[in-house]
């Protein structure tokens, strides 16, 4: 039997009780749950390893978000977040679309895009015809380099020459290798491959090769995600299903036409994938670039979610945007508690775990336009800033809450306010 993602009350346990549940539920190992922990998580000679100039390893909180259902399974969902509302919104949101049958998903093959700049070539049209015609020989020498991946499915795939008859450097030919990267992120074996593949396109072409190197903007690695949530589910405070669906489609359609208001629109999106990315130990920032750069693609800056109303009046939500992630190689194995988070999702695959990431980043995106545009985003997230304010202004133990709950009932949740109501108390 699968586990649920449905925990009722889960928020009102400790932070041990927590983690003592997801052990429960998903059958983690003490040594798993112990990783979690600040002693057992990323060592000191560890981090050392893994960048340069190491004095000490930084934490993040870890929470789960819960309610998640894709493409038929429940899925609890760690995210490495320090920005309050993110996991109640997300665990909220996948409620909602749990209610309409949870979230469906789908991830193209992971194919990379590695590039080659090509300068100094006296017949760009004829060059680039030239290296199209050497696509076997090339794809042959690329895969030589990678026997490993190859025997895994992957490897290069095919190759693509643009002309760019001017630039600030002359003409140029532009050639993308298409590479397989199977459940890798797969930005060392592209560089590799494009690196190794320098001199023989300078014969070929009869240029000179100036940068060779992975593309962040994965297109043909996309992922998308969509669900319905019943109209029934939006009704609130005198809203009626049929008003909260409106409401909902009236904010997308801000950020459909104005780049300012959908720049915050996918910031909200990034919220929740950058999370999951962080846990798992992937590159949040080459995801952020793909994002980014995906939803400008046509000119002008869009969001990367479409919200509209189905036949029966429900609203139902989609997403598209490339998700280049892995579950192999990296921080994903070198990071202690990118293992236990990689075990905590159950995916098997680097497709998998995008299909998942579309999902979150759907799911909070609907959590941010709900609280926008039903409720006001201040309600729920400063009652959670009041935490981090109080703490801010020195409060500990049982006065953090007591100190947040004054800030959130006069409704200035302010660090000099704070600190005047710890006086009080301190002076009790």
């Amino acid at each position: 039997m699968s586990p649920t993602s449905r925990l009722p009350g889960f928020y009102k346990l400790t932070p041990d009780e927590r983690a003592a549940r997801i052990g429960e539920v998903l059958g983690l190992s003490p040594e798993d749950l112990a990783t979690l922990t600040p002693d057992g998580g990323l060592q000191i000679a560890q981090a050392d390893t893994m960048t340069e100039n190491v004095i000490g390893v930084y934490g993040l909180p870890l929470g789960i978000a819960t309610n998640l259902t894709v493409n038929g399974r429940d899925v609890l969902v760690p995210m490495a977040v320090e920005e309050p509302s993110v996991v109640a919104g997300l665990s909220y949101a996948a409620r909602l679309v749990r209610a309409g049958g949870g979230f469906h998903a789908q991830a193209d093959a992971p194919v990379m895009i590695g590039q080659m700049q090509i300068l100094e070539v006296s017949d760009p049209a004829a060059a680039r015809t030239r290296l199209l015609a050497a696509r076997a020989e090339l794809l042959a020498r690329a895969n030589a380099i990678d026997p490993v991946i190859v025997g895994l499915g992957g490897g290069a795939r095919d190759i693509e020459v643009r002309v760019i008859p001017q630039s600030s450097a002359g003409p140029m030919l532009v050639l993308h290798l298409l590479y397989d990267t199977r459940d890798a992120m797969g930005a060392n074996a592209v560089n590799t491959a494009v690196e190794a593949l320098a001199p023989e396109v300078e014969r070929i072409s009869g240029g000179r090769v100036g940068l060779r190197i992975l593309s962040n903007l994965a297109d043909r690695r996309l992922a998308r995600a969509w669900g319905v949530v019943p109209k029934e589910e939006l009704a609130l405070e005198g809203l009626t299903g049929d008003e909260g669906v409106q409401r909902i489609i009236e904010a997308y359609a801000f950020a459909a036409v104005d780049p300012y208001r959908a720049a915050t629109h996918n910031k909200g999106i990034m919220n929740g994938i950058d999370a999951v990315a962080i846990a798992t130990g992937n590159d949040w920032r080459a995801l952020e670039a793909g994002a980014h750069s995906y939803a400008a693609q046509s000119g002008r800056y869009a969001p990367l979610t479409t919200w509209e109303r189905d036949a029966a009046g429900n609203l139902i939500g989609s997403i598209e945007l490339p998700l280049a992630v892995g579950t192999v190689g990296g921080a994903t194995k070198a990071h202690p508690q990118a293992r236990v988070a990689l075990r905590i999702l159950g995916v098997g695959s680097a497709r998998a775990l995008a299909e998942i990431l579309a999902a979150v980043g759907l799911a909070q995106n609907l959590a941010a336009l709900r609280a926008l545009a039903m409720e006001g985003i201040q309600r729920g997230h400063m009652a959670l800033h009041a935490r981090q304010v109080a703490m801010a202004a020195g409060a500990t133990g049982d006065l953090v809450e007591r100190v947040a709950a004054r800030l959130v009932a006069e409704g200035v949740i302010r660090l000099d306010r704070a600190a005047a109501i710890l006086a009080e108390y301190g002076a009790s």
